[in-house]
C-alpha cells in the first residue's frame, strides 16, 4: 500500500478557498522555510522567487493567508510583526530583548489551550498566546 504525496501549496490553498498564484505559492514557501521573518525579508524571498511584488500586495496576501489559517501572525512588543508557518499547535515563543531572535517553545502541558486563566469570564477559550522574554545564548553575559 502506497502512502499518498503531501498536500502541495497549491492544495493547500484550493482547500482554504483561495486562488492560486505563483505569488502564494512563493509566499507560503519563503515563510515555512524561515525563521519568524517580518514582511520585508518575505517581500524579498517572495521576489527571489517570482520577480516583482509590491509591498502591499505582499501585505494582502499575508493577511488573507494568515486569516485563513495557513501562517501564523505574531507580534513580540516592542518589533514589527512576523510570520510563520508553524500553525493549529498553540505553541508559544522565547523572544530576546537584545537582539529580537524569536524561537517556538511548545506548550509545557497538554493540549490547545495549554495555560487555562483562573477565570475564563464566560469565554470558550481556544488558544493560549505566551511570549516568554530574555537573552538568547549569542547575547547573554557568558557568566550567567
Amino acid at each position: 500500500m502506497t502512502a499518498s504525496p503531501p498536500p502541495t501549496v497549491a492544495d493547500e490553498l484550493r482547500g482554504v478557498g483561495l486562488r492560486v498564484t505563483a505569488a502564494r505559492v512563493a509566499l507560503v514557501e519563503t515563510v515555512r522555510a524561515g525563521d519568524h521573518l517580518d514582511v520585508e525579508t518575505i517581500a524579498r524571498g517572495v521576489r527571489e522567487r517570482v520577480g516583482h511584488i509590491s509591498l502591499q500586495a505582499v501585505y494582502e496576501a499575508l493577511h488573507a493567508l494568515t486569516a485563513a489559517g495557513l501562517l501564523r501572525r505574531i507580534e513580540p512588543a516592542g518589533s514589527p510583526a512576523r510570520y510563520e508557518g508553524r500553525v493549529g499547535d498553540n505553541h508559544h515563543h522565547l523572544v530576546c530583548r537584545s537582539c529580537g531572535t524569536v524561537r517556538d517553545v511548545d506548550c509545557a502541558v497538554g493540549r490547545a489551550p495549554c495555560l487555562h486563566p483562573s477565570d475564563d469570564g464566560g469565554f470558550l477559550v481556544d488558544e493560549a498566546d505566551v511570549t516568554f522574554w530574555g537573552l538568547c545564548p549569542r547575547c547573554r553575559p557568558q557568566d550567567a
